[in-house]
């Protein structure tokens, strides 16, 4: 299950706080003498998000993602007004709920998978209700 927790986005406002951006890029191998040197606030809505109109913010439930490297509890940017293609990750609404997994196209049937084995595919047919609520384009997760 997933939930949406509402809009991302809108007009920027200079009373948020906005994190700084360091001027040299970490190192995840041998460590780098920080040297103090930052290039000013970051807007995090400049890089999370293509359109601030067509982009929410949904919380995942569940573990059938990991695969993924999508986690129970992480948040996931979904741009609404992307189009979903083969191999996506998305939102989709199947049965009136909300689910992510990978989209694929099988025989001209949708198929949404899961990115652990402990869950089986979703082969959806026309009788099933089904649509593509969104495309998946950044996961928040916490370490």
């Amino acid at each position: 299950m997933t939930e949406v927790i509402g809009a991302v986005g809108g007009e920027p406002r200079p009373d948020h706080l906005l994190p700084q951006q360091a001027a040299e890029a970490v190192h995840a191998g041998f460590p780098s003498p920080a040297q103090g040197y930052y290039n000013g606030p970051v807007d995090l809505n400049r890089h999370l998000m293509r359109d601030p109109t067509a982009t929410f913010l949904v919380r995942v439930s569940g573990d059938s993602m990991t695969g993924a490297g999508i986690f129970d509890g992480d948040e996931l940017v979904v741009d609404r007004g992307l189009d979903a293609h083969d191999g996506h990750v998305v939102v989709a609404v199947v049965n009136a709920e909300l689910t992510v997994k990978r989209l694929s196209w099988r025989d001209g049937q949708m198929v949404l998978s899961p990115e652990n084995p402990a869950y089986p595919e979703i082969v959806l047919s026309e009788l099933d209700e089904a649509t593509i609520w969104g495309v998946v384009t950044r996961c928040l997760h916490r370490v």
